[in-house]
């Protein structure tokens, strides 16, 4: 059918579709940072020798053929990107939602009797939106203290290795990372549940079991793996 001859209904049912699609996107190619990430982080374990060549191997990957800190530049470019549209399309679908349950004052979607409120807080609504409002936070405290270097808790230092043994010595900068990364498991469990399912990996009752282990598997790792660096620093296992 002729994107023409669809009625307005028939286009925002496509232009909603279109939205989660590029949300379940992006949002599979934050995860796969993540884990990405993570493991870069592990390898705090490995030394400070090892951990400092792994950041100078990521300014030159891809060399000569690209230029000093192209391949990195290419991974932020793309996943700011990944971060501009999911952050939109969820902002986007979120208030088609609100508009199509009465505008400036909605109905109740969930009824309940269980609620003081009257409406069921779902699992979604409840950590979905405000965890990612967390996360956001987060990230550019992170980006403010690892990679801008505006701010330096324990201390600065010219080796990547000793700004995350410094960063980490510090009781609240591990509280706040540890509020951070319970926020991104709970984001991610359910984030990678809808992703896989938009794209059509939720197709039977075998599958829904798959997919929600898998969703937990993800969630866990990424939190427990990022995690285990810094709380080792903090109890001395890391210096």
């Amino acid at each position: 059918m002729a994107l023409s001859t669809l009625t307005p209904a028939q286009k925002a049912a496509r232009s909603t579709v279109a939205l989660k699609a590029l949300m379940a996107v992006s949002g599979l190619i934050m995860i796969g940072f993540l884990l990405a990430h993570m493991y870069g982080n592990l390898k705090v374990f490995a030394g400070p020798a090892a951990f400092d060549e792994y950041a100078h191997h990521l300014r030159t990957m891809g060399e000569p053929i690209l230029p000093y800190g192209g391949a990195l530049w290419i991974i932020r470019v793309v996943l700011l990107a990944a971060i501009i549209a999911h952050v939109y399309s969820a902002a986007t679908l979120w208030r088609r939602s609100r508009l199509a349950r009465g505008g400036e004052s909605p109905t109740k979607r969930y009824q309940t009797t269980k609620s003081k409120r009257g409406v069921q807080r779902t699992y979604a609504s409840f950590t979905m939106r405000w965890g990612g409002v967390t996360v956001l936070l987060f990230v550019i405290f992170h980006l403010a203290q690892f990679t801008w270097g505006i701010i330096h808790p324990g201390g600065g230092s010219d080796s990547p290795y000793q700004r995350v043994v410094n960063g980490f010595g510090v009781w609240w900068v591990v509280l706040l990372y540890t509020v951070a990364l319970i926020a991104v498991g709970f984001h991610l469990r359910h984030g990678t549940w809808s992703a896989l399912t938009t794209l059509g990996a939720n197709t039977s009752t075998v599958a829904r079991r798959r997919l929600n282990l898998l969703a937990h598997a993800v969630a866990l790792i990424v939190v427990i793996g990022f995690l285990l660096p810094p709380y080792a620093i903090l109890f001395g296992l890391v210096s």
